[in-house]
């Protein structure tokens, strides 16, 4: 897939009517987790589907050094815990609070119900995986034939195509990642990454404020990634500069 970062809508709830949010709402239990608790570890019972009601999540796992290695983070309105659902198998990934989270636990029986009833659902749940999975394959082809700069820089354009919003002429990453929580999508270190950041900064590339990431030089960044195709995704917002 390399040469085009695509996007997909990964907001599971925005795609819902009012009546077909409350019908799912009615499915499942509310529950809250402190940051560092475990929403699910690897191994437990994968027989519930989690929605995503505030916080964030990260979704990992341990090599066998015991290093962590981050696939991705969910946001509000994200869906996680598909995957081995589907697969009638126990969980093979951790997911942790970052922070004060709450989630929507969902019995995968009454998901599965849920959409039959919604087969438009069904047919978004499928796509999803599709995106995850390809998403995962590019990192691994990334972390396999990449220097660090060009990993650094195409997590930030993977980021962009689901998360960015356009301010002017610039593309803000407000997602607040640490740069550790980054060196362990693509298998590097800390330094490494406050290292590329900052030299690109210098270049001109991107600023930082306030831990937001303002991408700049669209141009020198697609010469790396490809083109960028943050406007088309349903989930990037276009604001505007009021400063």
């Amino acid at each position: 897939m390399e040469g085009c970062w695509y996007t997909h809508p990964t907001d599971f709830i925005s795609h819902l009517d009012f009546q077909d949010r409350q019908a799912l709402y009615h499915l499942g239990s509310h529950r809250y987790y402190h940051r560092g608790e475990l929403v699910f570890h690897v191994g437990a019972s994968s027989d519930e589907v989690f929605v995503l009601q505030e916080g964030r999540v990260k979704v990992f796992e341990l090599s066998k050094e015991g290093k962590e290695v981050i696939l991705w983070f969910c946001f509000p309105g994200e869906l996680f815990g598909l995957s081995e659902v589907f697969q009638r198998s126990g969980r093979e990934v951790n997911a942790q609070a970052c922070g004060q989270v709450e989630v929507l636990a969902i019995k995968k029986a009454d998901f599965e119900r849920y959409l039959k009833q919604h087969t438009h659902l069904a047919i978004y749940v499928i796509e999803l995986l599709a995106y995850r999975l390809r998403e995962l394959s590019d990192v691994l082809l990334n972390i396999a034939s990449d220097d660090v700069t060009s990993r650094v820089v195409k997590l930030l354009s993977r980021l962009c195509s689901r998360y960015g919003k356009l301010l002017d002429s610039d593309i803000v990453l407000d997602i607040a990642l640490t740069h550790q929580e980054m060196a362990d999508m693509i298998g590097t270190t800390r330094q490494t990454v406050t290292t590329v950041l900052s030299m690109l900064r210098k270049k001109g590339v991107l600023t930082m404020k306030q831990r937001s990431i303002y991408l700049q030089d669209i141009t020198w960044i697609e010469s790396i990634t490809g083109k960028l195709s943050y406007p088309a995704s349903p989930n990037i917002h276009v604001i505007k500069n009021t400063a």
